[in-house]
């Protein structure tokens, strides 16, 4: 089937229409409304707006259904409408255009994370979409336009399920962009041009979020990574607030000024986003109409090398040549971490001498917790670089997703890696309702399998958004484990994700409780990344008591604290505690590739005890 659509672009800029949900708004559907419902409610009023934009000039119109996907419609029950509600919305638009023009189906980003930043699979995704772009064909749409994207591996799991359905489709893909021109995740202009194009889009541009200036510019940079046509919906300038209402103060005649050097950027598809009207539209109608541009043919590079792989990142280096922690794991020596806690002031000095201590005892790196039950503790990262830099001993790093969003994260790992530090524990992290802190803030842009992704691709010199930075990080990269998980199910299968994101150790929480870690750990399988087993010498039955009710994810075995509580006075429930992590240890050590031995209160002298039980 030959696409028409797309022919008449490849021969002259064609002109779309501006905003649905300005225009529904002004004519008295309140902000609180479901926009995608009103296809039902109140067609009349949809089928009026599209006319008044078929009227101002506007030759390629969209359906009414940015958000009629199914998870935005279950925040208003409608989930189960999502097929109807499509259907119609296209029934109204192909009414009102009346064969005079081209009828796009609209659909805009789910609202959730997908992976890898998120809990839902991308197979998910494109199921929600698929279920949009099936209604939409039943009403009657041929071509579609996927817009206001900030993921572009949501825009993939959409792009996916509209060629499933419609193979034939024109379809045009449009990402969202910020005033520094790249999307919400941070992707560049080059970047996302390039990988929509290896990707199939008929037609790449932009849309939403800025004005007419700011997308000249991204369109400037788009021309750059591909040679298919381009689209560009600029809002009627940024969004200004004034007296609780929003205003865009973006003229027609100043978007009509920038509609010719739109076309000579190599836009072919000319139309309006947020705040925009049908007089908008009339002035790029005009403004296009009184002269044609042809497209400045330039070479697409890197759209070449994204098709062909290369965007991918450099290979990492090898495991065993990123620290003296990576090359005890890739060797399968049997690395022993211990756990120092950061101080809850500025003065380091003790943590510091435990650290030296523990240098002298032999210890592979130290464990250095991120926060850990939701405290406030000197910087994780300042006391690892003194940890390196004066004590001599490799710090793993713990680093929670809880306390920074996915912009600070990268920034803390690059700074990381420049100043030496290769070894991380990735963990969500506790909520602080846990903590000492409980109305402050939990970000969570992304949980440990997210954050893994952004290392490996940290390690492939990538950054989430498929930026290249240079030189790679050579992190070596830790996950955790709950071997008495209440829903081992979910445990086992994030235990995979975590693998697929790219971990290469994991870390168990305290083991107390053999038998449960055996059962683990056949299901994980023999072909498994090198796991370390948790190890706490309890201090005392108080301190069992309080892991086994206060620590989420630490279970302590009802014969153990048995145990604790029959060792008599303080003195004997220390000494039952270490010899507790001794057999633990003898227990585990032909069933896993190392050790991580946490130190409460401090007490470093009780790890000498445990490393001769290893080491025999």
């Amino acid at each position: 089937m030959t696409k028409e659509l797309q022919q008449r672009l490849a021969a002259a800029p064609l002109i779309a229409d501006g905003a649905m949900g300005t225009m529904l708004y002004a004519k008295g559907v309140y902000i609180n409304r479901c926009y995608d419902e009103v296809n039902l409610t109140q067609p009349d009023l949809v089928g009026e707006v599209h006319r008044s934009y078929v009227q101002a000039g506007a030759e390629v119109i969209e359906t009414n259904t940015f958000g009629a996907n199914p998870v935005k419609l279950r925040q208003h029950g409608l989930e189960e409408e999502t097929e109807h509600i499509n259907r119609r919305a296209a029934e109204i638009a192909v009414e009102a255009v009346g064969g005079g023009g081209f009828v796009v189906g609209a659909i805009g980003p789910l609202g959730i994370r997908i992976e890898p930043w998120g809990p839902t699979g991308v197979d998910e995704a494109e199921a929600f979409f698929r279920r949009q772009v099936q209604g939409l064909i039943d009403g009657g749409v041929r071509d579609f336009l996927l817009e206001t994207f900030g993921d572009i591996n949501e825009a993939r799991a959409a792009m996916e399920a509209v060629r499933a359905l419609a193979p034939d489709a024109t379809l045009i893909v449009q990402m969202t962009v910020d005033r520094e021109g790249v999307s919400g995740y941070g992707t560049t202009p080059e970047a996302f041009g390039a990988r929509l194009d290896a990707w199939g889009a008929d037609v790449i541009g932009v849309n939403c979020s800025v004005g007419p200036s700011a997308m000249l510019t991204v369109l400037e940079h788009l021309r750059e990574a591909t040679d298919k046509p381009l689209a560009v919906q600029p809002n009627a300038g940024p969004p200004h607030m004034l007296d609780d209402r929003t205003l865009y103060l973006c003229t027609p005649d100043y978007l009509g000024k920038y509609a010719r050097r739109f076309v000579e950027a190599g836009a072919r598809l000319l139309g309006g986003c947020c705040g925009t009207t049908p007089d908008h539209i009339r002035a790029l109608a005009k403004s296009v109409k009184r002269g044609r541009a042809t497209i400045q043919d330039k070479p697409h590079a890197i759209a070449h090398a994204v098709a062909n792989g290369e965007s991918q990142g450099v290979e990492p280096t090898p495991l065993g040549e990123r620290s003296p922690f990576g090359k005890a794991l890739a060797e399968r020596t049997r690395p022993v971490l211990a756990e120092l806690m950061p101080p809850k002031g500025c003065d380091p000095s003790k943590v510091l001498e435990r650290a030296a201590a523990l240098k002298e005892m032999g210890i592979t790196g130290i464990n250095i917790p991120d926060g850990a039950r939701a405290t406030a503790r000197m910087s994780h990262l300042a006391l690892g670089v003194l940890i390196h830099q004066q004590v001599g001993v490799p710090p793993v790093l713990h680093y929670c997703c809880r306390d920074r969003n996915i912009l600070g994260m990268q920034a803390d790992l690059l700074g990381a890696s420049a100043l030496g530090v290769h070894d991380l524990l990735i963990i969500t992290g506790d909520p602080p309702v846990l903590g000492d802190y409980p109305d402050a803030t939990a970000v969570f842009d992304v949980d440990a399998i997210g954050l893994t992704n952004i290392v490996s691709r940290l390690n492939h010199g990538v950054d989430l958004a498929g930026n290249p930075t240079g030189r790679p990080t050579d992190f070596v990269i830790g996950v955790g484990l709950d071997p008495t998980s209440t829903e081992m199910e979910r445990e086992l299968s994030r235990y995979h994700w975590k693998v697929d994101a790219g971990a290469e150790y994991a870390i168990t929480q305290p083991v107390f409780d053999i038998d449960a870690l055996d059962r683990f750990l056949d299901q994980l399988g023999e072909d498994r990344i090198p796991i370390l087993a948790g190890i706490w010498p309890l201090a005392s039955l108080r301190n069992a008591e309080f892991l086994n009710t206060e620590v989420p994810g630490v279970t302590v075995a009802e014969s153990i604290l048995e145990r604790m509580a029959a060792a008599g006075d303080k003195e004997g429930q220390r000494r039952a505690g270490i010899d507790i992590a001794v057999e633990m240890i003898e227990a585990v050590r032909d069933r896993v590739e190392g050790i991580q031995v946490s130190i409460p209160f401090g007490r470093v002298e009780v790890v000498r005890e445990l490393l001769d039980a290893v080491r025999v």
